[in-house]
């Protein structure tokens, strides 16, 4: 029985790291992925319902500096995720 289970036991192995990316750094991607999305969404908006009238709007600090910002620390999760190792792959 011990050699059945210790056989289960390599082969889940082997599946878990014949892929390039482990479950914890494609979760950090989802992760990062997300906050891209909020940064893209704090961005949406502040447009003019009147094409003849000018709303300052768009140029708010949530607009020109906050989206910007959480999107870039986005992408820095990104770079963090695919590039990060493990205490245990090292």
């Amino acid at each position: 029985m011990k050699k059945r289970t210790n056989a289960v036991k390599g082969q889940n192995e082997i599946d878990e790291k014949s892929f390039a990316i482990p479950r914890k750094n494609v979760l950090y991607i989802i992760a990062g992925f997300a906050v891209m999305l909020f940064g893209y969404v704090l961005m949406a908006g502040g447009g003019s319902d009147n094409p003849n009238e000018f709303n300052d709007q768009m140029f708010n600090f949530r607009r020109t500096v906050l989206a910007p910002i959480v999107i870039l620390a986005g992408m820095v999760l990104e770079i963090v995720a695919i590039m990060y190792r493990g205490k245990n792959n090292r």
